[in-house]
């Protein structure tokens, strides 16, 4: 499945290339191989299980020629790194890699299924949450490659495993959480969420938990940006939280080969969809961001590696940090640009003359015309705002974490009970967190106390319960005396990057 030069762009199980697959493909991590994960509703939901090649290129993309097709390296923008702004990257953690200087990255709490190995904990075992971080805030001294904002602050929140599992609960908690502690660094506050992901399900917007939960994103003054899915052209529908009409919505260009905009087109894989038009595109074929060895991908996919310390992948993921580091840079020069203001900074600076993206006024971003656009009278959006209520698994659509067939579904979280109309009357009084406690249940520590070798760790938890079965713990028969209990782990051994024996399964990472 590698296409030329190795490259690598994520599987979206709901759709596409996916419904070809009875099961995601198998990888290899440093400690063996990952077993294949089998995936609930096939073609219908999830995020990636496994991470496919491009084969629409084989020409490698540095972020120094990123900088140039977006317009970040003449002008005014020449001189901005992205100091003073936060950027929160809810994907599946970071790792400790060169790249990454310790002084631009802080971990927040780490939400994800391998939170309670501390081997594990706060550490990228998939591979995309760094490749997103490097993009975005990178600095390899090694080979001289940086981020479109090297000047800027990550604040990295893990929900993905190994695999990229992960619940639509878990981005919900993460999503609350950064609306909650988005000035826990007043130097930095986090004026920017990336979130190279999507859900499995397409609720009705004006009811759906997860774009209830960008929204007030939105409205508490940070801007997010959502890739839009790799599912291609005709697929017809924009991943969520992409489709909701507030926030950024982003498709992915390729470059063509040279750093002139008038050979660059919008790739086949970027969704599209005529009920929601995507709002902006950025490069997004064979960037080269940061390699984080012994990872899911990086054993899965050698010959996307670039020398020792990069690594080259596809996706609207790719494009999507572009655009965050790209606000970043924007936020820097007009710091008191609200969310409304930035988005229509954004839309509608470079034209590109290709393909679908001419014919139906698909636009680049441009960093420089961004900026100048920021000075124009902007109304407040006024679409249809989600009340948040709906079930929480129609959010999850056919995606479901699972483990020998037993599946999380219906009205309940990865953390205990789930009432959408309780969360949301707390998310919107920004309540729904307290100190390291999500709707009442402690799934992290309580401040900035834990250690790792970021600047800065939210402390971690056991957590007390994970209630998907009723009693204390897991209860179905079918997990095979592997299951939470009182806060441990019973009877389940970590191996490596992975549980031996159960798989996670079922995300998407865009």
């Amino acid at each position: 499945m590698r296409g030329n030069g190795g490259i690598w762009r994520q599987a979206w199980w709901r759709f596409g290339l996916a419904a070809a697959l009875p099961v995601a493909l198998a990888a290899t991590t440093a400690s063996g191989p990952v077993p294949a994960a089998v995936a609930a509703g096939i073609g219908n939901g999830g995020w990636a299980g496994a991470w496919l090649s491009s084969s629409t290129s084989g020409t490698a993309t540095t972020l120094a020629m990123v900088r140039s097709v977006i317009g970040a390296d003449t002008g005014t923008a020449a001189t901005l790194t992205g100091a003073g702004v936060g950027i929160a990257l809810i994907d599946t953690g970071v790792a400790a890699v060169p790249g990454l200087p310790r002084a631009q990255v802080v971990n927040g709490p780490d939400l994800s299924f391998e939170s309670q190995d501390p081997d594990l904990r706060y550490l990228d075992t998939y591979g995309h949450g760094t490749h997103m971080a490097g993009i975005m805030v990178g600095n390899d001294t090694a080979t001289g490659t940086k981020g479109i904002a090297p000047g800027a602050k990550l604040t990295s929140i893990k929900v993905g495993t190994s695999n990229g599992a992960v619940d639509v609960t878990q981005m919900i908690a993460a999503i609350d959480w950064v609306v909650k502690n988005k000035n826990h660094d007043p130097a930095y506050p986090i004026r920017v969420i990336n979130l190279s992901y999507g859900s499995g399900g397409q609720p009705p917007y004006w009811t759906d938990p997860l774009q209830f939960a960008v929204e007030k994103a939105w409205e508490n003054g940070i801007v997010v940006v959502a890739a839009v899915g790799n599912n291609g052209n005709d697929f017809g529908k924009l991943t969520n939280p992409a489709s909701d009409l507030f926030v950024i919505g982003v498709g992915a260009s390729t470059v063509g080969g040279t750093v002139a905009t008038s050979d660059d087109w919008m790739t086949t894989f970027t969704n599209l969809s005529a009920q929601r038009t995507l709002d902006v595109l950025a490069p997004g074929e064979s960037i080269v961001s940061l390699r984080d060895p012994g990872s899911n991908i990086d054993t899965g996919y050698p010959s996307a590696r670039v020398g020792t310390t990069l690594f080259r992948g596809s996706g609207t993921s790719q494009a999507a940090a572009i655009v965050s580091g790209a606000i970043a840079l924007l936020l820097q020069a007009r710091p008191t640009l609200t969310p409304d203001q930035v988005k229509n900074a954004v839309r509608g600076n470079t034209w590109l003359p290709n393909g679908i993206a001419a014919g139906s006024g698909y636009f680049l971003i441009n960093v420089n015309t961004a900026i100048t656009r920021s000075s124009q009278a902007v109304s407040a959006q006024s679409w249809m705002k989600s009340a948040g209520t709906g079930p929480i698994e129609e959010a999850r659509g056919p995606s479901h974490v699972l483990s020998n067939g037993v599946q999380l579904s219906g009205e309940k979280s990865v953390f205990g009970a789930w009432s959408s109309s309780t969360w949301a009357t707390k998310s919107a009084a920004k309540t729904s967190w307290s100190g390291g406690k999500w709707l009442g249940t402690q799934i992290a520590g309580d401040g900035w106390t834990g250690t790792s070798w970021a600047s800065k760790t939210w402390a971690p938890a056991t957590w007390t319960f994970a209630n998907w079965g009723g009693g204390s713990g897991w209860t179905d028969p079918n997990w095979n005396g592997r299951f939470w209990s009182n806060g441990t782990w019973n009877s389940g051994t970590w191996t490596g990057r992975f549980w031996s024996s159960d798989d996670w399964s079922t995300s998407h990472w865009g």
